[in-house]
């Protein structure tokens, strides 16, 4: 692998920028590509509203072109036109109140709060974080390696596929962790891949996150490693789960594409003893996150917030992955398999017979006023979060339960009026940086906090005004763990894809990944325009499969460390399946 020189020591030196641009040839040069800049302005037809201009790529070529966002028929749609590749149209919301609804709470960020890279090329072509990026770092990934003991049909990121291993050293890990503290924000942190508990320093690496002042730390899992011990001892399961736990690990960021074998059938069979290693060796801050596909498992989002439900003693909220579809394909193709956020709203709203209605969820950018708030009240700059307001959305649910099994789920939205109280935040804020005493606020909101809850219609268990004020006035973090273990979440993020590709949803973007380069590099792209931002970095930092099994063996790679799973008619007749299942699949 590459080694890595230390190439920034003082903070403000800025990296060179990875692209040049031609204004006379209006061409950016960048990964040994050439993309053209510009093209006509789409146009709208008969019977479309217009919402907003803004600008997009061709899938075909990466030019970048102006693009329009328009309703039509209740739904929202981006276009836009190649001079090579001709018109291109795809679904960009598939509910034009909710777009409209989300759009209200659209909050403009402060920018990245430490600039990495000189700005010489438009968006998407500078990251990164470059001057005219809105967002600063909510979550960065680290790709700990591209090697997996799955080979999924779809993916072609593993090694295999790839045709070399991109694995960073610690040290280079830990310039990267440097590099983000930058910012000045607390530091959250995915670990991801590949599969990266194939790394056998992995509870080493979660330490120095942990040394380098890392606040909380992800693991994005298949889970199998610990199935896999679990089946083979399950003592070793408690261990590894344990060292984690211990290590740092916060959550698990666990792949669970849906409840029967044919949705999920990555993991079905081995989540039971995923589970009871997690139990037994207390990790107890799991995040089930399907990737959501129109006409394959859209039918069964509703099973998976049940199941998360009946799980709720490790099981703290499942984030929905509407998918990205990549590589090229036909529009009846796109159309076959598009599902957009409000789209699988809509289904969850249907299969929880209406509980978890669509009113329910808000777009991530309203917890903004709650940073702000804060902010006034302290005096002190705050973690926000910004993004786009189509990126993602969320909701709360509780969960009343009847032997065990959730019966009714209660959106948090039924018993607090959410438009209300943060719109009241944002009038205090105004009020302290107007000069307000900051305890005369502080009165104000202990006294008008219970007008915003219905406590008709809250739960009796505990008292929710209480819970609120210690979360958003006292700042207590004990408060907000109380919150997450009485309310199970529902997320959704959708990331783009060449085909509904959205820059100024990049440009606001705060899901970062590190590079070892020193640059951080907005999700989508990194992953979209994977080519001239997360191949070319790693082919940079790889090594061959050849070298790689000379150094470490072959049983670290290829077929030998693939997933062979037992006879799935034992793993159903054991008593983990049929528990961890009972009430959800039927006939269990």
């Amino acid at each position: 692998m590459t080694s890595i020189e230390t190439p920034i020591k003082d903070k403000d030196i800025i990296l060179e920028p990875p692209a040049t641009f031609d204004k006379e040839k209006k061409i950016v040069r960048i990964a040994g590509r050439e993309i053209k800049i510009g093209g006509p302005a789409p146009k709208l037809k008969e019977g479309e509203k217009l919402i907003k201009y803004t600008s997009s790529v061709c899938p075909y070529c990466y030019r970048l072109l102006p693009a329009v966002i328009f309703e039509r028929e209740g739904k929202v749609y981006i276009r836009k036109v190649c001079p090579e590749h001709g018109e291109l149209e795809e679904l960009y919301f598939g509910d034009s109140y909710l777009y409209h609804k989300f759009e209200s709470w659209k909050r403009e960020g402060r920018g990245p709060r430490h600039v990495y890279t000189k700005l010489a090329a438009p968006c998407p072509f500078n990251c990164g974080l470059c001057p005219i990026h809105r967002q600063h770092t909510a979550l960065a990934n680290i790709v700990l390696t591209n090697r997996c003991n799955l080979s999924c049909w779809y993916c072609f990121f593993y090694a295999e596929a790839a045709g070399y291993v991109y694995e960073p050293s610690i040290e280079q890990i830990r310039f990267m962790i440097r590099q983000l503290k930058k910012q000045g924000v607390t530091m959250a942190i995915q670990l991801t891949g590949g599969e990266p508990t194939l790394r056998e320093d992995l509870v080493d690496i979660v330490k120095m996150l942990k040394e380098e002042g890392v606040r909380h730390i992800q693991l994005n899992t298949n889970g199998i490693k610990f199935a896999e011990l679990y089946l083979q001892s399950p003592q070793k399961a408690v261990d590894y789960v344990r060292a984690l736990r211990e290590a740092g690990v916060n959550t698990v960021y666990l792949s669970f594409d849906g409840i029967t074998g044919k949705t999920n059938w990555k993991n079905h069979w081995e989540i039971p003893f995923i589970f009871e290693a997690f139990r037994k060796g207390g990790m107890t801050s799991v995040v089930l996150v399907p990737t959501v596909i129109k006409g394959v498992n859209d039918h069964e989002l509703g099973g998976i917030v049940k199941f998360a439900a009946k799980h709720m003693d490790i099981v703290r909220g499942v984030n929905f992955q509407p998918v990205s579809l990549t590589g090229m394909m036909s529009k009846h193709e796109r159309e076959r398999f598009r599902i957009t956020i409000p789209d699988a709203i809509k289904k969850i709203e249907e299969q929880t017979d209406g509980q978890i209605h669509k009113d329910a969820w808000y777009p991530i950018p309203i917890t903004v006023p709650v940073s702000r708030f804060i902010e006034a009240l302290t005096g002190e700059p705050q973690f926000e979060m910004a993004n786009h307001p189509h990126c993602g959305a969320a909701t709360y649910v509780y969960v009343e339960r009847k032997n065990g099994l959730p019966v009714r789920f209660i959106p948090v939205t039924d018993f607090i009026d959410i438009n209300g109280f943060f719109e009241y935040l944002e009038q205090k804020t105004e009020e302290i940086k107007k000069g307000k005493s900051r305890f005369v606020a502080i009165a104000q909101i202990l006294y008008n906090l219970k007008k915003f809850i219905d406590n008709e219609k809250a739960p009796k268990d505990f008292n929710v005004w209480k819970l609120l004020f210690n979360i958003f006035v006292r700042r207590n973090y004990s408060a907000l763990a109380e919150w997450h273990y009485k309310f199970l979440f529902l997320g959704m993020m959708h990331f783009m894809d060449l085909y509904n590709y959205d820059v100024a949803r990049v440009m606001r973007c705060n899901i970062h990944y590190l590079s070892p380069d020193g640059r951080l590099i907005p999700f989508c792209t990194f992953n979209v325009l994977n080519d001239i931002y997360r191949d070319y970095i790693q082919k940079k930092y790889q090594v061959s499969i050849d070298e790689w099994k000379k150094k470490h063996g072959e049983h670290t790679i290829g077929n030998a460390i693939k997933y062979k799973r037992p006879p799935v008619r034992k793993l159903e007749k054991h008593p983990l399946y049929i528990e961890t299942y009972k009430g959800i699949l039927p006939g269990l």
